[in-house]
């Protein structure tokens, strides 16, 4: 994968990919740069995943992991420039949400704005003690327009997502575990080792069962279940002709670790 101006990106482990925003200097806020930076990578991970099985998503330095949309940009813009940019943030949006590898969110500080919306949009997050969060668009005259309205209240319910978004008030980390936008807590110096640990378990799967089992569960939780239980077979039916399907089977049974491959 190329280098980006806003981005770092490295691999930590074998398989796993880490995405760190890198504007340390405004909170990692996403410019209308960090959003294209966003789009190519993810977009291109998702066509072309080459050995990846695991993408990390975190900010650089220890102040914020992300604080939004960068509101020095965008002062003065004109409606039509507002629009013209904010599609971006859309395919941006788009680019996570799509993506077929599971993404794990390591959060190391604020995630105001868009930064919320791109903690609710990974497939499971772990965040720093300290961490804050708000989806603070309503007190700038906007709405959340990265999924905000559509990630948070599935990631934890409607009523308080109404009560968050509405007010546009900051919850914690303890908070945001409690009601299920995070998964666990560490401190910050624990965070992207328990990040990488989760992503190296993740990519020791085998990775077609792996994208599978993430579409069958993302696609499947908007539908009716008799939908998603026939969605499910279908995600399952796909598994059965892989090699990594026979392999899996061969190692349990000579007692012995499996070499997935991805075929």
């Amino acid at each position: 994968m190329t280098s980006f101006k806003t981005l770092l990106i490295s691999k930590p482990a074998p398989h796993v990919l880490q995405v760190t925003l890198n504007r340390p200097e405004a909170a990692n806020a996403f410019n209308t740069q960090m959003a294209l930076d966003l789009v190519s990578a993810f977009e291109t991970v998702a066509m072309e995943p080459g050995d990846i099985r695991a993408i990390i998503l975190t900010g650089s330095g220890t102040r914020a992991f992300c604080a939004g949309g960068d509101l020095k940009e965008r002062n003065g813009m004109s409606n039509a420039t507002w629009e013209k940019q904010h599609l971006i943030y859309e395919r941006m949006a788009r680019a996570i949400l799509n993506c077929p590898i599971p993404i794990i969110g390591a959060i190391n500080g604020a995630a105001y704005g868009g930064g919320c919306e791109l903690a609710a949009a990974v497939d499971f997050t772990y965040v720093a003690e300290g961490s804050k969060f708000a989806q603070t668009e309503v007190k700038i005259g906007i709405i959340p327009g990265a999924g905000g309205t559509q990630t948070l209240p599935r990631a934890i319910g409607e009523r308080r997502a109404k009560e968050l978004i509405l007010t546009g008030q900051v919850f914690n980390a303890q908070q945001a575990l409690d009601w299920g936008l995070a998964n666990a807590i560490y401190p910050l110096e624990d965070l992207l080792p328990a990040a990488i640990a989760a992503a190296e378990a993740i990519a020791a799967n085998a990775p077609v069962a792996v994208w599978q089992a993430k579409q069958a569960i993302s696609k499947g939780s908007s539908m009716a279940l008799a939908d998603g239980l026939a969605f499910e077979i279908e995600a399952y039916n796909r598994t059965i002709p892989t090699q990594d399907r026979r392999e899996g089977v061969l190692a349990f049974n000579e007692k012995r670790s499996p070499n997935f491959t991805g075929d």
